[in-house]
């Protein structure tokens, strides 16, 4: 018998219809069709208790007297909090105008007419965002209107949110490769 009320699992189980539900009665809104994985949360985490550090610090600075330099600090807890939230909104949206690829300093929408394709394919993909490259699946966007930018990975099997979790890949690459048939080109 499981200790339900000691862990996240009831949540977890009860929130599953509402997350299985492919295409839900508020279309206009923008969704994430998967989870932040753990990498991602754990990372921002760290940012956030660096942060609380930070402040912590500022506090002690404006208790001894320097102003200046207690701005300096909340400035750079202000900046620090900021990075971890944006490092959480990361990933691909998909709503019924269209697609959106949130990255650390850039957004990208692109509408569902522009969408020709969304593939699954096998290629060298970055790991974790770093330089390196290992061999892994990504899932790509094919655009109408390509012209010299090349093609970007929506998602790959060695990001922050898929690190070892192959099979919530499949599903998230799954969900958005729908997304793009039900909503796309017609």
């Amino acid at each position: 018998m499981p200790l339900t009320f000691l862990t996240a699992d009831r949540a977890f189980d009860e929130s599953r219809d509402a997350e299985d539900q492919l295409f839900p009665e508020d279309p206009e809104r923008w969704r994430r069709p998967y989870r932040p994985g753990p990498w991602r949360v754990g990372l921002a985490a760290s940012l956030l208790l660096l942060s609380a550090f930070v402040l912590l610090s500022a506090v002690i600075i404006a208790f001894a007297g320097s102003p200046v330099e207690m701005l300096v600090c909340g400035a750079l807890a202000v900046v620090i909090i900021a990075a971890a939230l944006r490092m959480l909104r990361m990933g691909t949206w998909v709503g019924s105008r269209g697609l959106r690829h949130v990255g650390m300093f850039r957004t990208r929408t692109v509408s569902w007419a522009h969408v020709v394709s969304v593939r699954t394919r096998q290629q060298p993909v970055r790991w974790l965002g770093l330089p390196r490259t290992v061999q892994g699946q990504a899932l790509v966007l094919e655009r109408l209107t390509q012209g010299s930018e090349p093609r970007r990975a929506l998602l790959t099997t060695h990001d922050a949110d898929f690190l070892a979790r192959p099979t919530a890949f499949e599903r998230a690459a799954d969900r958005i490769e729908a997304w793009a048939q039900e909503h796309g080109r017609r």
